[in-house]
């Protein structure tokens, strides 16, 4: 029996981390594919998902599969486990687009995520597909079917669409956020996913926790702050617009710690979860949100290993005992830079005094910390980026991330590096942080290449520091040092200038 919609999650961890997609970096589930199936089941259609990452499909496997199944629609789905990720999955999205067309022309393909919205009239042109979604997807994923299965040729009703009509692009009014999460959208399909295959970072198990089973949820959708360097907002923009926000505004949606709950009992229950990952891009905020689900695992008595991202400014003294007694054991703060006004160009308004104020609770309560550190913000120089990577090795994190500043499209700093003619990399993979060929943002000082040879040689640096060392030894055991090492001796093929 043919199928309505099959969802495709592309295949690009070896192009997006090199020798790092072995066994370093996480393999995450597609929650955005789970969230889109679980909305068009409940509106009746019937779905499947091809994880590409997980099966290891290749993009002809792929266009064999959709073959198969025959569907009224398919549609890929362009979003990473985080939002920087979109862009960089995209190779793997043109590729599975191009392997279709080629074996089935006629097939009817949909593209959509959060580059895609950020660049829907581009990725039309560029791509080999019938149609675009410039929103966040799920109305207009929904309201193609029902128009395809109706024999409709005029798409100017599905809210949110961009399509071709005799040689010229069209496009729809935006379509509307989805509103009430909890019932149109409560939760990710995980029975269309190969559960099995999902496993956590390395530095998620540090202490020699078993790495799998793994999966990863959304408690929340957006974000509120408005860092020059994110583009978590792009694929909500136009949604915004329908529901009369006001352009300089952010939404923010939640679940409710109820429906949260209630996926997390899923994956405790049926799939023997214990390493979760809260994907939101700003999940420790509003302490009502967040205690509720604390006190919902903790009523449970689940032993969890959770790992989530904050903001130092906005981890409250009176969240942190609980944080920890519902398992999480790991959150990733955004320090960014040393410099105060290096961060206050980005909008990382905090200083010094609680950036250590909010790590010594967290530490003082066992919450492990991974520090997230930028090279390259626009005011950076060759002083300031020491100063960060003095700053990472005297806070002693459990663990730290050391990215280059990149312009992602949908970022604010996408549209200032268009508006000012900065270089920007050649293909899609170059805006991965581990890519060959990773072009990141000059500063006003520095070159792309040096800011990028920096934060390689700063990465070695960091985890080669005898302190460092010492001190991860000490907390997670020798044997984690030992990975330590190995993870080191992995280096990342670049081209430097």
């Amino acid at each position: 029996m043919a199928i309505d919609l099959v969802l495709i999650h592309p295949c690009s961890r070896k192009q997006v981390y090199q020798s790092l997609a072995d066994n370093l970096a996480a393999v995450e589930p597609p929650v955005w594919a789970g969230l889109l199936a679980t909305y068009a089941r409940k509106k009746g259609f019937s779905v499947a998902l091809l994880d590409g990452d997980a099966d290891e499909l290749s993009a002809e496997a792929m266009a064999s599969r959709v073959a198969e199944l025959d569907p009224t629609l398919c549609a890929i789905v362009v979003y990473g486990h985080q939002p920087s990720a979109s862009t960089q999955s995209m190779p793997g999205a043109s590729a599975a687009a191009s392997a279709i067309r080629k074996r089935e022309p006629s097939r009817k393909v949909l593209m959509l995520g959060g580059h895609v919205a950020a660049l829907p009239e581009r990725t039309l042109r560029e791509e080999s597909v019938d149609f675009v979604c410039g929103g966040e997807g799920p109305v207009t994923l929904v309201e193609l079917l029902s128009a395809l299965q109706a024999g409709e040729t005029d798409f100017a009703k599905v809210r949110g669409l961009y399509w071709r009509e005799r040689g010229l692009i069209r496009h729809s009014a935006p379509a509307p956020l989805v509103q009430n999460l909890d019932d149109e959208m409560p939760g990710v399909a995980w029975d269309l996913l190969p559960m099995a295959k999902y496993r956590a970072h390395n530095w998620h198990c540090f202490g020699d926790l078993p790495r799998q089973p793994y999966a990863s949820i959304y408690t929340t959708l957006g974000c509120p702050y408005k860092c020059t360097f994110c583009c978590i907002q792009a694929p909500f923009k136009s949604g915004e617009e329908s529901l009369g926000h006001a352009a300089t505004s952010n939404s923010y949606r939640r679940w409710s710690p109820a429906s949260v709950i209630a996926q997390i009992d899923t994956l405790v229950n049926v799939y023997g979860v214990r390493n979760l990952k809260i994907a939101d891009e700003m999940f420790v905020l509003h302490p009502k949100h967040v205690l509720g689900i604390c006190d919902a695992i903790i009523e449970r008595g689940y032993d969890l290993n959770i790992w989530a991202y904050a903001r130092v400014d906005t981890v409250r003294d009176n969240m942190i005992d609980k944080l920890r007694r519902a398992g999480f054991r790991w959150l990733a703060l955004g320090i960014e830079a040393a410099s105060e006004r290096v961060r206050d160009e980005v909008q990382k308004g905090f200083g010094q005094a609680e950036i250590r104020h909010t790590i010594e609770g967290l530490r003082a309560a066992g919450i492990r910390v991974i520090g997230n550190f930028i090279f390259g913000l626009p005011e950076d120089d060759a002083e300031t980026m020491r100063a960060t990577l003095d700053m990472a090795l005297d806070l002693e994190c459990d663990f730290v991330n050391f990215y280059s500043t990149m312009a992602y499209p949908g970022s604010p700093l996408y549209k200032t590096a268009i508006e000012h003619g900065w270089a920007l990399p050649d293909s899609w993979s170059g805006y991965s942080q581990h890519s060959v060929d990773t072009l990141p943002l000059p500063t006003r000082h520095l070159s792309a290449s040096e800011v990028l040879r920096f934060r390689d040689q700063a990465f070695q640096r960091y985890f080669s520091d005898e302190r460092v060392l010492a001190f991860m030894s000490e907390r997670f055991g020798v044997a984690n040092t030992d990975h330590i090492r190995e993870m080191t001796a992995k280096k990342l093929e670049r081209r430097y200038a």
